[in-house]
């Protein structure tokens, strides 16, 4: 979330960035700036009544060792009033900082300066594009009907168990799943990324400190007997290992990994775009994230796109970079690429990686700090990204690859395939 002090002290800033991501309750900044205010001002009179109560209790102490009991005792009897006025300060103080809290948690991160402006995909600018689009001849297949030529994914056996968007994985098709989060993982380890393995749920705290919650609620699974949550992304349960940490300046950056599997509800998702693997519940993913210090961030944002756009080279992908618009961003993020992949089949472009700098936003919530150069305590900046998420990645490598002979393995991935072609 946004510091309450940034926003009063950068009010037209803070408004010109918010129009970027067309947010329009502004009016929530007028009340964040009344209402801290008043916090002010309670937490003022708290402070001036609480030091009048001790000098007091001073007083009172030296007065009856020096035999002033009438005085002591009739300054003793005023002590009742301070106390309540203390307690009702407290209440009121905590009453506007919950409020402030509700408040401030409504408004989206301040895009950097160099996100354009824009109200959907439409008008996302693309960064640069690498690698020459397939051509496959006219009897070429999605990667839905390969699936099934080839036996590698079951989807009606996943709607039998389960329900659509839970595909079952079979055969090659699973073999190719286990070796591309290897590769993605062997690939992170050798970038300088520490692997972890975290559990597949999260507390409510651990959602609102990553920003899941409130602001994606409803598309997330819910255990309600445990008021836990399936994780979205294993960027959740990953950076909230720093939650209520502070970190020592040489610790930074702190660079994890970690595959999960990931559920999203995908609330109002239909049509023939989220056909196969392009739409999924439950899916894989390889996650980077990073903890770094405020002045590296947008360097190692370069350096993270750099990482993902190398893994898509290794697996001949043709692939474009886009840095999303104001009105495609994430609610979290201050500056986001996207990377899309070519199908040849479908003739169309997919998302399959996301890479975000979230400044200080998140750490604000997690309370996630490093102490500086001068030994005071700072927020960090944290950031992550798919390294990669695999359903467009299978789809696109299943289309692209297509031959008459059968669906050629990128040579990159045989060592761990332990096979060459899917015939």
């Amino acid at each position: 979330m946004l510091q309450v002090s940034y926003i009063r002290d950068n009010k037209e800033q803070v408004l010109e960035r918010l129009a970027v991501k067309n947010f329009k309750q502004t009016e929530l900044v007028d009340e964040l700036i009344a209402l801290d205010d008043s916090r002010r001002q309670t937490q003022g009179r708290l402070d001036s009544t609480s030091a009048e109560a001790n000098a007091a209790a001073k007083r009172i102490g030296e007065m009856m060792r020096t035999g002033q009991k009438a005085e002591a005792e009739q300054l003793k009897s005023q002590t009742g009033t301070w106390k309540e006025e203390i307690k009702q300060l407290n209440e009121q103080l905590n009453k506007i900082e919950q409020e402030l809290l509700q408040k401030v948690v409504l408004l989206p991160n301040l895009p950097h300066s160099s996100v354009p402006k824009g109200v959907s995909a439409e008008d996302n600018e693309v960064v640069l594009e690498n690698g020459e689009k397939p051509v496959l001849p006219a009897s070429a297949l999605p990667h839905w009907e390969l699936a099934t030529k080839y036996n590698l994914i079951d989807f009606e056996l996943g709607v039998k168990i389960t329900g659509a968007g839970f595909p079952v994985y079979k055969g090659k098709g699973a073999k190719l799943q286990r070796a591309l989060i290897s590769f993605f993982l062997d690939e992170a380890e050798k970038a300088g990324y520490n692997e972890v393995m975290l559990p597949l749920m999260v507390n409510e705290a651990s959602g609102f400190g990553t920003g899941q919650l409130p602001d994606k609620e409803g598309q997330m699974y819910f255990v309600g007997q445990d008021n836990l949550y399936l994780i979205p992304t294993a960027e959740v349960p990953i950076t909230n290992m720093y939650r209520d940490v502070i970190l020592k300046l040489d610790e930074l950056p702190v660079k994890n990994t970690g595959y999960t599997p990931c559920f999203r509800r995908e609330a109002g998702s239909y049509g023939a775009h989220v056909r196969g693997l392009n739409r999924l519940h439950q899916f894989d993913k390889v996650e980077l994230v990073q903890v770094v210090h405020p002045d590296q961030s947008y360097e190692v944002l370069e350096g993270m796109s750099t990482h993902v756009q190398g893994l898509l080279q290794k697996l001949g992908l043709a692939y474009r970079v886009l840095r999303l618009c104001g009105g495609d961003m994430g609610f979290t993020a201050a500056l986001t690429y996207d990377m899309e992949t070519w199908s040849a089949a479908q003739q169309r472009w997919l998302e399959v990686s996301s890479v975000s700098n979230f400044e200080t936003y998140q750490s604000n919530r997690l309370k996630l700090r490093f102490r500086n150069a001068e030994g005071k305590t700072q927020l960090a900046h944290t950031l992550n990204g798919s390294a990669l998420a695999l359903p467009r990645i299978v789809a696109t490598l299943l289309e692209n690859n297509q031959t008459e002979q059968g669906i050629k393995i990128p040579e990159v991935l045989v060592p761990y395939t332990k096979f060459e072609w899917i015939n």
